[in-house]
């Protein structure tokens, strides 16, 4: 954090969180809320919130929610600093010198001088594309893929020239340093032989961040030249586990959801024929950090991969990804195209909106799969089909949702429905079950009853309920602050699950006992991943009391309290043991049962 903590508290009271907003959509108050449609995705009946007396925001439709700073955020795709400069200018407000420590300050210039010098490049670029002639064969080959004049400014796409330092000679000129250059990505530097171009006779694709600012480029070759496409090595700026082409317009998409594909190409066709909604990752290697991002912008993901087997394998892997992450998948099947881009040369928009519409779920498309492996005339083999499938389906843990996929594959396969509910049954008892169809053909099992994996899927379901109660009642907390003297003696933050939800409680009770009042909007400002401002605006935003009479509501919050405080007796009495410290396990028995006749009245 570069500014005051003084300064950045004023310039949060001095802009007031319903009037910014307010100037970005249109909110009508309901309520003690203010309500409009959400601006971060397409929606008819509106679930975004505005709180004046929280000054905090949420959607409970997408999941976006923060504070004016988020907001200002996301919506201008700004950094942190940059948005309190839009405010403080807003209300009038001299901006000051930014403060940190010499190191901080040195990072951020340095990483700003990156993005710069990347901005450079790819203007450098663009223009040796549209004004030379060896640019010609550059341009010319986007024109081949189909790609208007419209298109290529968009994207600023251009050409590396056939001279092996032609952009470091550019840079230096423009004051670089040969470390800069260096660091940067686009110039290798050797002592015998100076600056040499990591990028050169080749068609170039600027690649943004998530605030649309340039960090590095993917080069294609112009010939038969290998390796066909070449990324920006890892810089201070770009990590490739952690960026996703075009996520900077993707994110502001209205179609309420996100197809990811493979390539640049894939992603810049789609976005011309109006699915402005497509990402891709660099390269086939999709990572758990892509998955975080998509989880973020998204509340249903289609993945578009290329129809042959190694498109077919990345569908594979990166649905057993995106299923750690609880994200609905869709499969867009591009048969008897390869990809994206030539299914859409082909059909055009309304054809591949087909596509979409026609998807397959993830748990359809791996069935699909696993049948293509066995040979279905042959008992022996269709036998071993059905097996394969019922591991499958019994690692759904909804039973409604498991039941409709037992239908619709028994309907789709021609399996007996019966049959194949009890075998799934069968190996849901036993604890045998499958994530999900691996690349080389076979099942991958996950859950053994009783081994270390099983154990540890247990330990994740119960800190996940652990987490939904301790939510809840951060929730009732930061809605009736009174609670605070009311549950005294009875429940402090370190009851609270580790993690996030203590963070949160901590600041809390720290406000309420300084102040006798909280101030959720502060809170959001003290984490620094969106994901976990979008958490606390949303538990801070709950309406824990909606539809409840004063006795219900009374319930509800003994009930909720009673989970929270004996969970962590339950963890006290677990360290107890180890300890073998018998006089404190006495105490916490005794605290169990005094809990356990709780009754709090609201």
């Amino acid at each position: 954090m570069f500014y005051s903590q003084d300064f950045i508290e004023e310039v949060r009271s001095r802009n007031d969180i319903v009037d910014v907003i307010g100037s970005y959509v249109s909110l009508k108050k309901q309520g003690s809320q203010y309500k409009a449609c959400c601006p971060f995705h397409h929606e008819k009946t509106p679930s975004f919130g505005v709180s004046r007396d929280k000054q905090l925001y949420h959607c409970f439709g997408c999941g976006v929610g923060g504070n004016v700073f988020t907001f200002v955020m996301e919506y201008e795709n700004l950094g942190f600093s940059e948005a309190i400069q839009l405010l403080a200018e807003r209300v009038g407000m001299q901006v000051p010198k930014m403060e940190g420590s010499e190191e901080d300050r040195k990072r951020e210039h340095y990483n700003v001088l990156l993005k710069e010098m990347n901005k450079n490049a790819a203007a450098y670029f663009h223009y040796i594309m549209k004004n030379s002639e060896h640019g010609k064969k550059a341009y010319d080959y986007f024109r081949k893929r189909g790609l208007t004049d419209e298109t290529i400014r968009k994207f600023g796409l251009g050409y590396a020239d056939i001279y092996r330092d032609d952009l470091y000679r550019y840079l230096k000129k423009k004051g670089y340093t040969d470390g800069e250059l260096k660091d940067s990505g686009l110039v290798e530097i050797d002592e015998k032989n100076g600056g040499t171009d990591k990028f050169w006779n080749r068609a170039m694709i600027p690649i943004l961040d998530i605030n649309g600012k340039v960090i590095g480029f993917g080069g294609r070759v112009l010939g038969d030249g290998k390796p066909k496409y070449i990324n920006t090595k890892d810089t201070q700026v770009f990590d490739k586990s952690h960026t996703l082409f075009a996520m900077n317009i993707a994110k502001r998409s209205r179609k309420g959801y996100i197809i990811c594909c493979e390539g640049y190409m894939d992603v810049i066709s789609m976005h011309q024929a109006g699915f402005d909604n497509a990402v891709a990752s660099l390269g086939t290697a999709f990572t758990p950090g892509h998955a975080n991002i998509l989880k973020r912008y998204a509340k249903e993901i289609y993945l578009a991969y290329d129809s042959d087997g190694a498109g077919v394998t990345a569908t594979l892997r990166n649905l057993a990804i995106l299923r750690q992450f609880d994200v609905p998948v869709r499969v867009i099947n591009m048969k008897p195209y390869k990809d994206p881009d030539e299914l859409i040369q082909a059909l055009g928009t309304e054809g591949f909106q087909e596509r979409i519409n026609n998807s397959e779920s993830g748990i359809m498309f791996e069935v699909r799969i696993l049948s293509e492996r066995y040979d279905m005339n042959d008992p022996e083999q269709k036998t071993k089909f059905q097996n394969e499938v019922a591991k499958r389906l019994a690692a759904i843990e909804q039973k409604l949702e498991r039941d409709n996929y037992v239908d619709a594959v028994a309907r789709k396969y021609m399996i007996d429905r019966e049959a194949l509910a009890s075998v799934v049954t069968e190996y849901g008892l036993k604890g045998i079950t499958v994530s999900g169809v691996d690349a080389g053909g076979g099942a991958e099992i996950v859950s053994n009853r009783g081994s270390d994996e099983d154990r540890a899927v247990t330990e994740m379901k119960k800190r996940r309920k652990e987490g939904l109660t301790s939510k809840l009642l951060l929730s009732w907390l930061v809605n009736k602050p009174e609670l605070f003297d009311r549950l005294n003696g009875i429940i402090d933050e370190h009851c609270f699950e580790e993690g996030i939800y203590r963070n949160v409680a901590a600041h809390l009770y720290k406000q309420y006992r300084e102040t006798g009042s909280v101030k959720p909007a502060v809170i959001v400002d003290t984490f620094s991943e969106i994901e976990e401002q979008r958490l606390v605006a949303e538990m801070m935003q709950t309406d824990i009391r909606i539809d409840m009479t004063e006795e219900e509501a009374s319930r509800a919050l003994t009930d909720v309290v009673k989970k929270v405080k004996l969970s962590s007796i339950e963890a006290d009495r677990e360290a107890a043991i180890a300890a073998n410290d018998m006089k404190r396990l006495q105490e916490l028995i005794l605290e169990q049962n005094k809990i356990s006749k709780l009754k709090i009245n609201i």
